[in-house]
């Protein structure tokens, strides 16, 4: 094979590789196997009952294309501070998979005026065990985007262990968040310190 053959065959390689690298979408994908039939994995998934065992203290649930999937991690917060306020579910198929469209945290406020989604897999591994597998991309750059990426990689894998103490010791109790969520809100503002002259 001669020089130019030769680069011209490791500049389209090259080319095949850069492609690939841009197409590749960002993702976070965990799953979790947990002791519960699939109607009860499923559930916990599309029910209020169900998020509030082991998601967030509250939440507005309508199971349906369209429909609301809200998710209050501060129900005593202002409208839009709650949590997932106005997300919704973008797909179902019962017992087999479900999508969420989903927002950053209130404190990335850049990247929360943006959505991402979320897709959930559901799949029976006997009588009382079932694998729920999260797929959560749409991620952008740049900006606050890295520190949302980094936020949910963490959390995505608290919630998915939360749903799995659900199953092997019952409900979350939320009394305790809701308390400290409720002290941080009475808590007095401090006034800034008096500055002083150099």
């Amino acid at each position: 094979m001669n020089t130019r053959v030769r680069d011209l065959a490791a500049a389209a390689a090259a080319a095949t590789l850069a492609t690939a690298a841009w197409t590749a979408e960002r993702a976070i994908d965990k799953e979790v196997v947990v002791n519960a039939t699939l109607e009860q994995a499923w559930q916990a998934w599309t029910t209020r009952e169900g998020i509030v065992s082991f998601f967030a203290p509250d939440a507005q649930i309508d199971a349906r294309v369209g429909g609301a999937f809200h998710i209050h991690f501060d129900p005593g917060a202002a409208v839009g501070a709650k949590g997932a306020d106005d997300m919704r579910f973008m797909a179902l198929q019962p017992m087999k998979m479900l999508s969420f469209d989903w927002n950053a945290p209130p404190h990335l406020a850049q990247a929360r005026a943006q959505r991402t989604f979320v897709v959930l897999r559901f799949q029976p591994m006997g009588e009382r065990s079932t694998r729920i597998s999260l797929h959560h991309t749409g991620w952008g750059e740049g900006g606050e985007w890295d520190q949302a990426y980094a936020y949910f990689d963490r959390a995505w894998g608290n919630v998915l262990i939360n749903l799995g103490k659900r199953f092997d010791s019952g409900p979350q109790d939320w009394s305790g968040w809701l308390k400290q969520l409720e002290a941080r809100r009475s808590a007095p503002v401090a006034s800034p310190a008096p500055q002083t002259k150099p």
